[in-house]
């Protein structure tokens, strides 16, 4: 049981406040904070104007100059440094800032370049802490970053449209890990410059805005989370851990005539408060609950659901987690009412009750209890000396259990290192979107094309700088791809990178083929391209950096870009089935004459159908037409560098009406692909 640590941080006074000659009413004294009621306001008595509150941290942030000043520094060491040794020790931490909008929230948690708030801090420390640790210690490390705008969940780490237009990420409850958010991106880093540039990129996609009370207000709830998973071998049995590390960075509450929103901010800003008004009743419901305040039998409902963010955070408040609240406030008069709320509501945090468990994994928990229960027969055959009847059955229960905790514990070592290995290779980083695996590979790579109805796997084969052999497993020398195809040499080719160049070298001999066409002497492989090698064995080549100025290029309209796509690939299939109709000696083992004639009639037909259907899509949901919606002959080869069909002039000089081609025109793009 762990209670939630409250820390109270005071701003020094900003330009409004000071351009409103605002005098200072809120002091603080070790660890309690008092606030002054100014004369402005009456109704209570001459005694009762001052109110003061007892946290666990009290930071006085006014006035560098003075030797009481908190700093980024001294924040992160109290509360920081607390976070990252419950998260090593496998707990699941929090760390949320709450307070009114404009004090202070944001530089808390994220700060500036030159100095750097609790989440820059908190994610330097973490990486710190692994170097440190023993190298008997594997760690795996995700990150994600989202934000709640208007009520809807939005990925700050994936490109998206503007928050405004709707959707979001829906959020779902797991009966055991409990509230999640579906199809959120969560990318595995290796490094704290991995981290550092998904920081940057997250912020840059966060909502803000400026308003009367602050020039870059944030609109939108954010939540950092960073989930760190230990394995280790402890006297021969696996430990692992997972603890996920939550950093949320809360909107401020606000006055409508203070912050002089209207509009779109003025939406935003009443969004927000209703998911504050929510934090505030789950942080008095959860309250009540710990300290037993009724004393009457009826349940106390917390309302998580009444609002995302108090979903989000449900364990983080009252449940698995250890917390730590940081309110922020303003010392200037005319934010007395705000500034109090803060302070109320964050006395009430501190009532409430977490109950942090040790997060352990599944499997590894099994190994551990049945390692518990052959110590348990050991200790019960060593006491029986072998003379009762059931010893024999007490043996080979024994000896079935020691057999099921070696099979595991060689399982489990097998799967976390080969994992662990290829997710250290620089080339290699894995992410989690939605309900699949992303792999993402930054250098020029083949993925396995197999057409074999039992491979379950996907093959994927980065290059790295110089030279790669490929072949057959009869090769004398070491090959850097061994396939096992039919009709592979020893020595069948290699692959040449220089300078984001790959070239193809066929060897002697070797039956190597780009997208259909034979290839006899060096080709230099693009984006996209399909390699067949021997009989079988079919790749496809991905140049990742050519990929990306391809899409950039291919910008110009959907429609061109997929009748690129469909010419290319009847080119591809025209190529393939004229290269198998000139070598039917190599090739009568896979496919007969008429089998390559159906293929490429298939092909034209399903190329004919798309065109036909995106017409019709195209013609049933119009658009405003663009000014580079206009295609040239001279575009198209650009783009695909040579790959492609080129249009004829006719064709590629009409220019596109609105996205709803007509009869006439797909007629002519059908022609021309021929």
């Amino acid at each position: 049981m762990a209670s939630v640590r409250v820390a109270v941080r005071v701003r020094p006074l900003n330009k409004r406040e000071r351009q409103l000659s605002s005098s200072v009413i809120v002091h603080v004294k070790e660890n309690t904070t008092s606030i002054h009621k100014p004369s402005s306001v009456g109704g209570e008595k001459l005694k009762d104007r001052v109110k003061i509150f007892s946290y666990e941290f009290s930071y006085d942030s006014t006035d560098r100059r003075s030797p009481a000043f908190a700093s980024q520094e001294r924040i992160f060491h109290d509360l920081g440094s607390d976070v990252l040794k419950a998260a090593f020790e496998g707990l699941n931490t929090c760390v949320f800032a709450y307070g009114q909008t404009g004090s202070g929230k944001s530089y808390t948690m994220m700060g500036h370049a030159d100095d750097k708030g609790l989440i820059p801090r908190i994610c330097e420390g973490l990486f710190s802490e692994i170097r440190s640790k023993n190298k008997a210690v594997s760690f795996c490390t995700e990150v994600s970053y989202l934000e709640i705008y208007n009520e809807r969940v939005q990925d700050l780490l994936t490109k998206r449209t503007a928050p405004t237009d709707g959707g979001g990420l829906r959020v779902r409850e797991h009966p055991r890990d409990g509230p999640y958010v579906e199809n959120l991106s969560k990318h595995s880093i290796l490094s704290h410059s991995d981290l550092e540039d998904l920081i940057f990129l997250g912020n840059a996609n966060r909502t803000t805005a400026s308003t009367g009370m602050n020039n870059v207000s944030s609109r939108s709830h954010a939540i950092f989370t960073i989930s760190i998973t230990q394995a280790w071998l402890d006297a021969e049995l696996p430990r692992e851990t997972l603890s996920k590390i939550h950093l949320v960075d809360l909107a401020g509450s606000e006055r409508a005539n203070a912050t002089c929103t209207t509009g779109t901010r003025l939406k935003e800003g009443a969004n927000i408060n209703k998911s504050l008004v929510t934090l505030g009743s789950v942080i008095s419901a959860l309250a009540d609950l710990s300290g037993g305040a009724t004393t009457k039998k009826k349940q106390i409902f917390i309302p998580f659901r009444d609002s995302v963010l108090t979903w989000l955070l449900k364990d983080s408040l009252g449940g698995n987690s250890v917390t730590t609240m940081i309110a922020t406030v303003s010392p200037a008069d005319v934010n007395y009412i705000e500034t109090l709320s803060t302070l109320r509501y964050a006395s009430r945090a501190r009532n409430i009750v977490n109950s942090p468990t040790v997060n352990e994994d599944g499997s590894v928990k099994v190994i551990r209890e049945l390692q518990a229960e052959v110590t348990r027969l050991r200790r019960l055959l060593e006491v029986s000396n072998g003379e009762l009847p059931s010893s024999v059955d007490v043996a080979d229960e024994l000896h079935q259990n020691e057999e099921k905790v070696l099979a595991l514990t060689k399982k489990w070592t097998s799967e976390w290192g080969e994992t662990q290995s290829i997710l250290q290779e620089e080339a290699v980083a894995l992410r989690k979107e939605g309900s699949g695996v992303v792999l993402d590979c930054q250098l020029p790579h083949l993925i396995g094309i197999d057409d074999d109805l039992l491979s379950t796997g996907i093959i994927l084969y980065y290059l790295k700088e110089g030279r790669t052999m490929i072949g057959s497993d009869e090769a004398s020398c070491s090959q850097g791809i061994v396939l096992h195809w039919p009709g592979l040499l020893a020595e069948h080719c290699v692959l040449e990178s220089r300078a984001g160049t790959v070239t193809l070298i066929p060897q002697d001999g070797a039956l190597c083929s780009v997208n259909g066409s034979v290839v006899t002497e060096p080709c230099q492989l693009t984006q996209g391209v399909i390699i067949q090698l021997g009989r079988g064995t079919v790749l496809r080549f991905n140049h990742p950096t050519e990929a990306a100025h391809l899409k950039e290029k291919c910008q110009s309209g959907l429609l061109s870009a997929v009748i690129l796509s469909l010419t290319d690939m009847t080119k591809s299939a025209e190529n393939l089935s004229e290269v198998m109709l000139q070598t039917p000696g190599k090739m009568e083992e896979k496919l007969n004459q008429q089998e390559v004639e159906q293929q490429v009639q298939e092909s034209q037909n399903r190329r004919n159908r798309d065109i036909k259907r995106l017409s019709e899509e195209n013609c049933g949901a119009p658009h405003q037409p663009r000014a580079e919606e206009k295609t040239t002959g001279a575009e198209i080869k650009e783009t695909v560098c040579g790959q492609m069909d080129v249009p004829s002039t006719e064709t590629a000089e009409s220019e596109v009406p609105s996205s709803c081609p007509t009869s006439a025109t797909v007629e002519k793009l059908m022609t021309t692909s021929h």
